[in-house]
């Protein structure tokens, strides 16, 4: 018996056992020759230490291969999946903010294992150690983390992660109260048929030409199964996919971004219509509860240009939503399409077109079916199959040039990150690397190989989509300006830039109380939000905010080729035009900074004309050091008006801003500015490249407030809220 558990324990990719966080984790690393590598390497979390083993721990005194101690200057980021030697990773990297070359990236098998690593991650380095001088300053230039190898400490607290499960969460409820879109129009095979319904056909009875259309079904699967099973591009995937033929990976943008090429079969669509094909940019993401949300939309790349004897459709927005419920044991899935099939043939009216698009919906219930008749069997074989060879239209184009380039300056980003190593890297995150193990992985022998390499690994570039396609000159200019394009492929529609000079800080973007103007901004009604009452300790009820802490005074809607930081400090300002006044007025400035071909500022000001002192939770905050302020400062976003896919990109849940990217805090005389850097992570980055194409058909609300955690501190009061209607990046102001 003791032999079995070992023998279990051993095989297991994550436990939690007396209270600790262990499991298989992959370490990866780059080699000298600046190709990337893995280790598997056994880790143990246990309050705030983190350390690695090559095999089991055969008891809880052994030494330790390697050994890190966690404090609140830890982050930990998600970078998604990734194909290493033919094994899809889940990727997290723990990393510094004193020191971003001090980081370390790890693996693991499934994305649930790298969500609850991630969790367990964020909470042990910002529990309460005893570290009496470790202040979370963005500025800061002492190193506040040692990480060495020393001998493994006794365990002395047991920290319970074991409620941190998708098999135990239900899902989170919203914190926005707004009407649905969707209107039901039929039932078919077990599965409810709803189509969006616009703002002026409340009873959804108008039927648009290309209209976005959802089938509803609940299957018997965890989310995660079916999430790798909608992912995979594999041979598997004809099991319940009628619709597809063959698909491939255009291109690897990042974990959670890639391009994807799908060919469809011909014997569904009706008859003498002719081979469709798409060609989507598809982005995916987990929830905290474990939902999966796989967003996608149409492009066009240079490496795929459309195929001989092929119409290609385009999706306007499409995806799927998987929520688990029923403890994890089932989950209910919501499988979406807005589709665009390009016939130009007379026979084929909008109905006609409609009953495919309909007709691609019920693919859900084959996958149903699927499932049930695969329930007992295991869903291993399921894992995606994205990373395939790619296809013979693209393996004619000659990439080893491209190859080869980017071999080039993979080897000079070694000899950087060599030159800039700091001296004390004893006493870093790398430590828990293994330096000396620089050598091309071999495969395990029970690792899966139905996977092959990507076709290309080139970066990640920015991208914008738009829902409404531009005139066939303009397609034909944008595909000759592609040939020079370095990012290798285009969203149907591209926004540009006007270039402006004079401007006063905290009034460029243009105010509009009636809610009409396009790039204008107003105030979101208070009730829209859900906070937490008076009795959340006991209850977790939330209600309706009936108003704001501060007044909502300007906006900035700013491009510039770098970070704009500090925007209240500077000369000619709202800000500082009140500071030279000498007036009791403060301002609460919360900057979001979008990177892309120019980095996009949305800056937000709101006025406190009453003093500091009478908001204690607000003059905490303010005068806090920025571990505290990143477990306070929450966000509620809402797109009141927008297509699906926006709307399901973004969500309607809180969220603690710190937790999830970078902020620097400036605390001015009279002033606390929030510098947030949304490109700072990969999966907030997705989101802001989708939203960002979408742009000028939405309507956004947004509120801010600072998270209540006490009974004194209770009921929550929003700080401000805000309307941003119809932005257009095309009229930023050009900084200089």
């Amino acid at each position: 018996m003791q032999n079995l558990k070992k023998v279990f324990c051993r095989e297991m990719e994550m436990s939690q056992i007396d209270g600790r966080m262990e499991g298989w984790l992959y370490t990866i690393r780059h080699n000298r020759f600046g190709l990337q590598f893995s280790r598997k390497r056994y880790f143990v979390l246990h309050d705030n230490n983190l350390t690695s083993f090559k095999s089991v721990p055969s008891d809880q005194n052994e030494e330790p291969d390697r050994r890190a101690s966690l404090d609140c200057c830890i982050r930990v980021t998600d970078n998604g999946r990734e194909s290493f030697h033919r094994k899809i990773l889940f990727i997290f990297t723990l990393y510094n903010t004193s020191n971003h070359l001090d980081q370390l990236k790890l693996g693991a098998s499934s994305p649930e294992e790298a969500a609850k690593w991630i969790r367990s991650l964020q909470d042990a380095s910002q529990k309460k150690f005893p570290f009496p001088d470790c202040e979370f300053v963005s500025h800061a230039e002492k190193g506040l983390v040692k990480f060495n190898v020393s001998r493994r400490s006794r365990r002395k607290n047991s920290v319970d992660w074991t409620n941190y499960s998708s098999v135990n969460v239900e899902t989170i409820a919203p914190d926005v109260i707004a009407p649905s879109p969707w209107k039901i129009f039929g039932c078919q095979n077990g599965l409810r048929l709803f189509k969006e319904a616009k703002d002026w056909d409340s009873r959804g009875r108008h039927w648009d030409d290309h209209p976005a259309i959802m089938a509803v079904g609940v299957i018997d699967g965890t989310s995660e199964d079916i999430f790798n099973t909608l992912m995979s591009l594999g041979p598997l995937r004809s099991e319940w996919d009628f619709c597809f033929y063959k698909g491939t990976v255009v291109e690897h943008l990042d974990g959670h971004t890639d391009i994807v090429n799908i060919q469809l079969y011909s014997d569904w669509l009706p008859w003498l219509m002719n081979r469709r094909d798409v060609l989507l940019r598809r982005y995916w993401r987990r929830e905290e509860d474990g939902t999966y949300v796989i967003l996608c939309h149409s492009v066009y790349h240079k490496k795929c240009p459309p195929t001989k004897g092929y119409v290609r459709a385009c999706v306007k927005s499409g995806g799927y939503v998987v929520t688990p419920v029923s403890k994890g044991k089932q989950s209910l899935v919501k499988h979406m399409v807005a589709i665009d099939w390009r016939s130009w043939n007379l026979y084929m009216r909008p109905s006609s077109e409609r009953s495919i698009t309909i007709r691609v919906v019920e693919r859900l219930a084959a996958l149903r079916e699927m499932f049930k008749a695969k329930q007992g069997h295991g869903f291993a074989e399921f894992v995606s199959g994205e990373f395939m060879q790619t296809k013979s239209s693209l393996s004619k184009i000659n990439t080893l040039p491209f190859k080869k380039e980017a071999k080039r300056i993979d080897l000079e980003l070694v000899k950087v990150e060599e030159m800039e190593k700091p001296s004390s890297a004893r006493n870093s995150l790398m430590d828990l690397n293994d330096a000396s193990d620089e050598f091309f992985d071999v495969p395990e022998p029970n690792e899966s190989y139905e996977f092959d390499s990507l076709i290309d690994n080139s970066p990640f570039s920015q991208g914008h989509s738009q829902l409404k396609l531009p005139s066939p000159s303009g397609i034909v200019k944008k595909l000759q300006d592609l040939a020079n394009n370095k990012k290798g492929y285009m969203d149907l529609q591209e926004v540009g830039m006007d270039v402006n000079s004079t401007f006063i800080y905290g009034a460029t973007l243009q105010q509009d109380p009636n809610l009409t103007m396009p790039c204008s901004w107003s105030i979101a009604d208070p009730s829209t939000f859900l906070i937490r009452g008076d009795n959340y300790l006991n209850d977790q009820q939330k209600v309706k905010a009936n108003g704001t802490m501060m007044q909502m005074v300007g906006a900035d809607w700013i491009s510039s080729d770098k970070r704009e930081d500090d925007l209240g400090g500077r000369l000619g300002g709202l800000v500082q035009e009140f500071a030279a006044k000498g007036g009791p007025e403060f301002f609460f400035i919360v900057n979001m900074q979008v990177p892309g071909s120019a980095m996009i500022s949305l800056a937000l000001y709101y006025m406190l004309k009453t003093p500091l002192e009478e908001h204690p939770l607000l003059h905490s905050f303010v005068n806090g050091d920025d571990a505290y302020r990143n477990s306070r400062f929450k966000l509620i976003p809402h797109i009141s008006k927008g297509s699906w896919i926006v709307k399901q990109s973004v969500g309607k849940k809180a969220c603690l801003v710190g937790h999830a990217l970078e902020v620097r805090y400036t605390r001015g005389k009279n002033y606390l500015e929030l510098d947030i850097d949304v490109g700072s992570s990969t999966v907030a980055r997705g989101v802001t490249n989708l939203v960002l194409g979408y742009l000028n058909n939405l309507v956004i609300e947004m509120a801010f407030l600072i998270q209540a955690n006490t009974a004194e501190e209770l009921p929550e009061l929003l700080l401000g809220t805000c309307r941003l209607n119809y932005l257009d990046v095309s009229k930023s102001l050009k900084e200089r």
